[in-house]
């Protein structure tokens, strides 16, 4: 391939990356196919005719377009199967079936694999992953109760309660936790079938069970497990039918007593777009949230990052970015990577003077001052109010228990006096913003439920969310 042609190769792949997205361009396209064009045509290799009709089916249009965006002309795809793929699927299919050993991810299918081919190995990993474990997971007062929770399912799964739901804001350690189930798992009991997925490969895999007519096969590979751990939850957000065969599966596992551990960006009761019943089912086992690092826990994150980097930072560098970052997990293990990397480009040694030049623009960030506008931004974001739904004069519940917690919040986070407070929302007096307060402390000590509308919702959890939308 010329120099030209690589070229016109990577812009057709970011163009397609940009219209269907970086995950599914590399769950359906990355590894999986060949581009190949001539003059208005171009063709892409897939590995089978099951495989070339759902890609078609569900990208054709996007690729159509990635196409015309780089050629500057209207181009005929067709979806062909391509020889040298055709044989490496087949030997995945082969490694599915035991041949080589059993797919990372699922563990002991025996027989039923043969059932199952059909579906699963088009989504068969290319690559061996790295599993995090439990060992690995630096605990603190933030997670230790998530953590705790994940050690009892090593130590006896199926036992205690189940299912076991995670919930938390991105980079606190759910997909952590869950991986290191899994590697536990896999070790404390080789020969049972245990299955770790996202939700969207669910997904995918059940809508392409019912293209493929093969339910059956579907169905058996997930209710016949032993152990179900399913990531990023949320995915099933507004998806109806998937949610309904996801609850099929839950009813099935639960039934025969088998684990699930469930992970969620957010308490099952805050997401309004799980359906009722599958809503209950999570809150029928035990659900404990995962919070950004304290500064305890964010030094011990740090120091720990810096000794598996080879490189350890001294402790006037690690309580200098404990206490002036309050990032998530990612963002202090990157500003550690940032330091380093900065250290060997510059050739000094590293103290706090370099690092507040190395990590200038996380610490800017960091000290963001937070006004009456993002707490009440904040609220109506959570609870999916209407812009100035706050400052409106109605006194329903499902209106004036929020602005009370806003109120609250703002007296928490903010500088503002119960006067300037009482003004913004609604041109309240100070005795309001006063007797919202109390009143809400009082709520929290009592640990009571909310009644907004139709929902009612633990305070305490709201409160954490709209904490966490504020990045505080």
């Amino acid at each position: 391939m010329t120099v030209s042609e690589r070229n016109l190769l990577r812009a057709l792949e970011q163009a397609l990356v940009q219209r269907i997205g970086e995950p599914r361009y590399k769950l359906w396209f990355e590894g999986r196919t060949r581009f190949h064009w001539d003059d208005d045509q171009l063709t892409i290799g897939v590995p089978n005719r099951h495989f070339g009709e759902w890609v078609e089916k569900s990208f054709g249009a996007a690729a159509a377009a990635a196409a015309q965006e780089v050629f500057g002309q209207a181009m005929q795809v067709r979806f062909v199967i391509d020889p040298q793929l055709f044989q490496e699927a087949r030997r995945e299919q082969q490694e599915a079936q035991g041949v080589r050993g059993p797919e990372p991810g699922i563990r002991g299918q025996g027989s039923g694999a043969r059932e199952e081919k059909a579906v699963a190995s088009s989504f068969t990993p290319r690559r061996v992953r790295r599993w995090r474990r439990l060992g690995d997971f630096v605990v603190g007062p933030c997670n230790r109760v998530a953590y705790a929770a994940a050690q009892s399912v090593v130590e006896a799964p199926g036992e205690g309660a189940n299912p076991i739901v995670l919930h938390g804001p991105v980079g606190t350690g759910k997909t952590h936790l869950l991986e290191g189930i899994y590697a536990g798992l896999r070790r404390a009991h080789p020969d049972w079938r245990v299955l770790y997925l996202t939700s969207e490969d669910f997904t995918n895999r059940f809508v392409q069970a019912m293209r493929l007519n093969k339910l059956a096969g579907f169905r058996k590979q997930f209710r016949e497990c032993d152990a179900l751990l399913v990531d990023d939850l949320h995915f099933f957000a507004s998806k109806k039918a998937t949610q309904a065969e996801f609850l099929h599966t839950f009813d099935a596992l639960l039934a025969d007593g088998r684990q699930m551990v469930l992970t969620c960006d957010c308490h099952p009761r805050l997401a309004d777009d799980f359906t009722p019943e599958l809503t209950d089912r999570l809150l029928g086992g035990v659900v404990w949230g995962l919070t950004p690092p304290d500064a305890e826990t964010r030094l011990a994150i740090l120091r720990t990052k810096s000794l598996r980097e080879g490189k350890p930072l001294s402790d006037e560098v690690l309580r200098f970015l404990a206490e002036q970052l309050r990032g998530n997990v990612r963002e202090l293990e990157g500003a550690v990577q940032s330091i380093q990397h900065y250290s060997r480009v510059t050739g000094r040694a590293i103290d706090v003077p370099l690092v507040r030049e190395a990590v200038a623009e996380l610490l800017r960030h960091a000290v963001r001052v937070v006004q009456l506008a993002d707490i009440d931004a904040a609220v109506c974001s959570v609870l999916r109010l209407e812009h100035g739904a706050l400052q409106a004069q109605g006194r329903a519940w499902a209106v004036s228990h929020p602005r009370m917690v806003a109120m609250f919040l703002a007296r928490k986070h903010t500088g503002a006096s119960y006067s300037d407070i009482g003004k913004y929302f609604g041109g309240r007096n100070h005795s309001t913003a006063v007797a919202a307060e109390k009143k809400i402390r009082r709520w929290l000590d009592a640990d009571i439920e909310l009644t907004l509308g139709q929902r009612r919702i633990r305070l305490r959890e709201l409160i954490e969310r709209v904490e966490r939308e504020l990045g505080r």
